[in-house]
């Protein structure tokens, strides 16, 4: 299919025009104008691209792409050398960010939901227009410990879990990433516990002290899954050929 055609439509699907964000959504570097094989992949990292060249792709499709807000614009060092990989090897490559972490199908966050077996009933901390954290109220009260449990299983990572105690939780709330940060917004939401991907210094003094359990869980680890359901939604859609690829990030 047409590179052109496969942009506009994920360029639609995601809504990238909701979002102000950090960096570029969409068409990020443009290498060749037909799309067969897509890879996917959570960052545009070295590794990755040198996986997807031995697989013979055409297109990487990521969560962290290139060319964020405050870094410098020049094409040298480390990203000269992944830039120069995708053009010589013909590899285009789409990133989708904070589309990819609120979208309610194929979003990181709708996706951990599935995975998890929690049923969204509320969201907050929004992105344009769009909420980018979720909650969820559990069936029966469960301890930290049991939740923390089932998330070390599901993700295949061990969490870094702040307890507060013996408060059990009934009800949660998440978003994956770096967005330790909204732990305020979940406990003005009444929440027992707020898991993301990340940790601060700061992040355990407030949860001791609002008194809400935080499990960071892994920003690579929590943010896996967006880009496998859109990659497969495109399978879906358009019968081009995809594959996921985890290259290992313990952060």
């Amino acid at each position: 299919m047409q590179l052109k055609t496969l942009c506009n439509y994920c360029d639609e699907f995601m809504q990238v025009r909701d979002f102000q964000d950090y960096c570029p959504n969409g068409l990020q570097v443009e290498s060749t104008s037909e799309v067969q094989f897509i890879i996917s992949g959570v960052t545009a990292s070295l590794a990755l691209i040198e996986a997807a060249i031995e697989l013979g792709a055409d297109t990487l499709l990521v969560h962290h792409g290139y060319f964020w807000k405050n870094e410098s614009p020049v094409i040298t060092g480390i990203k000269g050398q992944r830039i120069r990989q995708l053009i010589r090897n013909n590899l285009n490559l789409l990133a989708y960010h904070l589309p990819l972490d609120a979208h309610p199908e194929v979003g990181n966050n709708a996706q951990l939901a599935q995975l998890m077996g929690w049923q969204v009933s509320g969201s907050f901390a929004s992105v344009g227009t769009h909420d980018i954290a979720f909650i969820a109220e559990l069936d029966q009260n469960e301890t930290i410990e049991k939740v923390a449990e089932n998330v070390a299983t599901v993700l295949n990572r061990k969490p870094l879990v702040i307890s507060v105690g013996k408060r059990k939780v009934t009800k949660l709330a998440w978003c994956s990433g770096a967005a330790q940060g909204y732990i305020d917004q979940a406990a003005d939401q009444g929440c027992d516990l707020f898991i993301s991907g990340e940790i601060s210094e700061n992040t355990v003094h407030f949860a001791r002290e609002a008194g809400i359990h935080y499990i960071a869980a892994g920003h690579h680890a929590t943010e896996r899954y967006g880009v496998q359901a859109l990659g497969k939604h495109l399978v879906q859609r358009f019968g081009i050929k995809h594959q996921f690829i985890d290259i290992d990030n313990p952060v």
